[in-house]
């Protein structure tokens, strides 16, 4: 329950507390007139600036930067072993520089035999979290090895790839139950998605593509979380066409979109394309004008939650498909029919011409799937 909430204007923050001292001494009178347990500072804090505001405000207070509850957050949402194996990570990267403050005693180990005063129990502590930390890294390289075989394995039958982002809580998981009836978890809440889920969507042409639904973005995502979630985060570069969802009923709409592109940036995936979509168009105050908006800039708009809108998202994603395809003519005999299936199954077909020995095919198919067929479009001349 928040009790209340304050900002102050510093030309710089205060290298021992963050705020100023007489903010300090406000948020301390408020802490004992309102009964408070917590204060959340939006912003990260140094370890020596968390450990002065907790001695200024008492012992009983528990003062969280914004890293440390984003952390907390995400450790109640991870659901998998991969997604739980990353939020460790990252804690443990959190709590290292801040360890101090969770010891009060700094009594010395006793050193045995050996003269001099032996080790502070931080120190130990400090190298149990770094064996611990080393021991996850390797951990989580299993996974991404992992991962990256499944990805291959997912390559070698091609077909697209399109890849869900956005801006936590903007109804990425529900869009992906919308299309494939999937059973993800999908709640009004920030993370609830931490692990990438991929399934497939037919759609009523009979072209299909895999959707993957991947973390959700958030403003000034602590490095070390981008970091742990790598190999979440590595799923969106192998996509075909990204498409960034925008909970356009927020009012912070454009400052969510600045964030999720500074993400990508970060990602170095320019080169793919992408597609902006609006939805909660449901929720806005004035759903005409947005449409209208929407129709201006050339975005699409949906309600995943009613499937409004869903049409034409299938459709602009067939459209961006295409333009990620590689055009072809080949001459397929009737004894590899299997390829003529893929064609169709992952391929957009112009035209199809049935001849004594084969078909001759003219389509716009995805790359590994082109480089199958050379031999077979060079032989389009012979048989032509």
């Amino acid at each position: 329950m928040v009790v209340g909430s304050t900002y102050q204007k510093l030309s710089t923050p205060n290298p021992r507390t963050y705020i100023g001292s007489g903010k300090v001494a406000e948020i301390k009178s408020a802490i004992h007139s309102l009964d408070v347990e917590t204060v959340i500072f939006d912003d990260e804090l140094s370890p020596g600036q968390l450990r002065n505001l907790e001695k200024s405000f008492g012992g009983g207070v528990r003062v969280c930067d914004r890293t440390a509850l984003i952390l907390d957050i995400f450790n109640q949402r991870a659901a998998t072993h991969e997604a739980a194996l990353q939020v460790t990570l990252a804690q443990m990267e959190y709590q290292l520089p801040r360890l101090t403050k969770m010891w009060t005693h700094l009594e010395r180990q006793s050193g045995g035999q050996v003269k001099g005063m032996g080790e502070k129990q931080i120190e130990v502590d400090k190298r149990i979290l770094r064996t611990q930390i080393s021991a996850l890294k390797k951990e989580l390289e299993s996974v991404r090895k992992h991962r990256k075989l499944y990805r291959n394995r997912r390559q070698s039958v091609p077909i697209p790839v399109v890849s869900l982002v956005g801006y936590t809580n903007a109804g990425k998981s529900t869009l992906l139950n919308r299309l494939t009836g999937a059973d993800v978890l999908a709640e009004d809440k920030l993370f609830a998605t931490l692990d990438p889920t991929t399934r497939r969507v037919l759609m009523k042409n009979g072209t299909e593509f895999l959707l993957t639904d991947t973390v959700g973005f958030i403003q000034k995502l602590p490095t070390m979380l981008v970091a742990a979630f790598r190999a979440t985060l590595e799923e969106i570069s192998e996509s075909s066409v990204i498409v960034h969802l925008v909970d356009i009923s927020h009012p912070l709409a454009q400052e969510q979109i600045d964030a999720v592109d500074k993400v990508l940036k970060e990602l170095d995936i320019e080169s793919i394309p992408k597609l902006v979509v609006w939805n909660k168009i449901d929720n806005t105050d004035d759903t005409l004008r947005v449409k209208e908006e929407a129709e201006k800039q050339g975005i699409i708009w949906i309600s995943a939650i009613n499937g409004d809108g869903l049409e034409d998202f299938c459709n602009a994603i067939q459209a961006k498909l295409k333009d990620s395809l590689v055009p072809i003519e080949a001459f397929v005999p009737y004894d590899k029919g299997e390829l003529l299936s893929d064609i169709h199954k992952v391929g957009m077909v112009e035209k199809t011409e049935y001849m004594e020995n084969g078909t001759f095919v003219k389509a716009h198919v995805p790359l590994p799937l082109a480089r199958l067929l050379t031999p077979l479009r060079q032989q389009v001349v012979a048989a032509l």
